[in-house]
């Protein structure tokens, strides 16, 4: 199984509050699956770091394989931003995440399924 982790739950990882979303990524982690994430969650946990958390994070971003943002994936956030921006609020980085997801075969890990309404997209 091939899974796309949102920035969400790569907060809730780092600063380990959490107990179940902690036992969760324990599990994925032994559980063979692949583990990815996109450079937009790289931004927004960089953006809101502090100092003393950028090693945390950059252990972390080692650690998991990167959804590369191309063309296609570009392509297809524009096609969901076209579909679901008026009616579901949706913004660029979901649009972009979920993307990254579908187009990868991966499901989405998040606390925030009401962010994305995508009818193709699956859920961890």
């Amino acid at each position: 199984m091939t899974i796309l982790v949102d920035s969400d739950i790569l907060i809730e990882v780092t600063r380990g509050r959490d107990q179940h979303i902690l036992l969760q990524w324990a599990e994925l982690g032994n559980s063979g699956s692949t583990v990815l994430y996109s450079p937009v969650s790289v931004a927004e946990l960089w953006a809101g770091a502090f100092p003393q958390e950028h090693d945390v994070l950059n252990n972390l971003f080692r650690t998991l394989l990167c959804a590369a943002i191309d063309d296609d994936t570009g392509r297809q956030a524009g096609d969901y931003l076209r579909r679901y921006q008026k009616s579901h609020a949706l913004e660029v980085p979901d649009a972009l995440i979920a993307a990254g997801a579908v187009l990868r075969g991966a499901k989405l890990w998040t606390r925030n399924r009401k962010h994305y309404p995508m009818k193709d997209l699956s859920f961890y």
